[in-house]
C-alpha cells in the first residue's frame, strides 16, 4: 500500500525550481550589493517618489505609481528625487576593526 497520497519521487519541475532558487542571483547581501547601490548596472530603485519615499525603476513607472497614489497632486518630473546621481561613494578611508580599533 502507498502513503497517504504522499509522491515517492520528487518532481520534475520541483527539482528545476530548487536548482533556479540556488543558482540565480536573487539581489540579496554582498552578490547583490553593487546592484542595490546602482554603481554597475544603475540598479532597480532609481526614483523616489517625494511624497510617499517610494522607489521605482524609471520616471514612466513614476508617473504611474503618482497617477494612481497622488491623483490630486500633478505629477512633475523635476521634483522626482534621482537616488543614483545623489549617491556618495564610499571614501578610500580604513575602517575600524571589531572592537573599534585600528589593527594594524
Amino acid at each position: 500500500m502507498t502513503g497517504k497520497a504522499k509522491p515517492k519521487k520528487h518532481t520534475a519541475k520541483e527539482i528545476a525550481a530548487k536548482i533556479d532558487a540556488a543558482t540565480t542571483n536573487r539581489g540579496g547581501g554582498k552578490a547583490g550589493l553593487a546592484d542595490r547601490s546602482g554603481i554597475e548596472k544603475g540598479g532597480h530603485a532609481k526614483y523616489e517618489c517625494p511624497h510617499c519615499k517610494v522607489t521605482a525603476p524609471d520616471v514612466k513607472s513614476m508617473q504611474i505609481h503618482h497617477e494612481a497614489r497622488h491623483p490630486k497632486i500633478p505629477f512633475e518630473e523635476d521634483k522626482v528625487v534621482n537616488l543614483h546621481a545623489s549617491l556618495v561613494t564610499e571614501s578610500s578611508k580604513t575602517r575600524p576593526g571589531v572592537r573599534g580599533s585600528h589593527k594594524k
